[in-house]
């Protein structure tokens, strides 16, 4: 499942070592981040000066998961961070409890971003390493090329259904634009593209 998260109130507690990635990871998913912990790394305080977070450097209270949408928990203290997901659960929270599977809603996939098109790979928090390490190899198979080539075909996806063909035919020319054969001539094409850029 990937969440719109645009807009929408996110509350991460702790900003320590573990809690910095995660924030990362939410930055520019456009959610209303609030972020509350003791202390926080340079990163994280560097984005609350930039604006594109709110951290407020205190205890967490409950009220703190008021009107959220999800929560990520990422304290080292285990009693707290039970405390919080359960108060999360009372107030229907989405919540993760950063490395703790049975304390989570939801996991962090380990994710290959070629503009729109993201693959999510995840292991259910058995092994985190594992995901990344098939993440790497998804990043070599999905190279750089794919962003813009899944921008096209957005662009092309939009044209043919507004046209006037019928609807069967227009099924048969999506299907074709995404088999094996289209993807590959395209890739080939954006290579053959840079190779005669840097070429020149």
């Amino acid at each position: 499942m990937f969440l719109k998260l645009e807009g929408k109130r996110c509350v991460v507690i702790g900003a320590g070592k573990v809690g910095e990635p995660k924030i990362a990871g939410l930055l520019d998913t456009g959610a209303n981040m609030h972020v509350i912990a003791l202390d926080a790394t340079a990163a994280v305080r560097d984005w609350a000066r930039q604006g594109r977070i709110q951290l407020e450097l205190r205890g967490f209270s409950p009220a703190d998961l008021q009107d959220a949408f999800l929560a990520v928990v990422a304290t080292s203290s285990r009693a707290l961070n039970e405390f919080i997901y359960h108060e999360a659960r009372r107030q229907k929270v989405l919540c993760n409890v950063v490395d703790v599977p049975d304390l989570c809603d939801f996991y962090y996939p380990s994710v290959v971003r070629r503009g729109d098109l993201q693959i999510a790979v995840s292991t259910a928090g058995n092994s985190p390493s594992l995901a990344q390490k098939i993440r790497q190899q998804l990043e070599k198979q999905f190279g750089p090329a794919y962003a813009e080539w899944v921008a096209e075909l957005g662009e092309t996806r939009k044209l043919i259904l507004a046209s006037d063909l019928d609807k069967q035919r227009k099924l048969e020319l999506l299907h074709s634009l995404a088999s094996r054969e289209a993807v590959e001539a395209a890739l080939l094409e954006s290579h053959d593209l840079v190779a005669h850029e840097e070429a020149r």
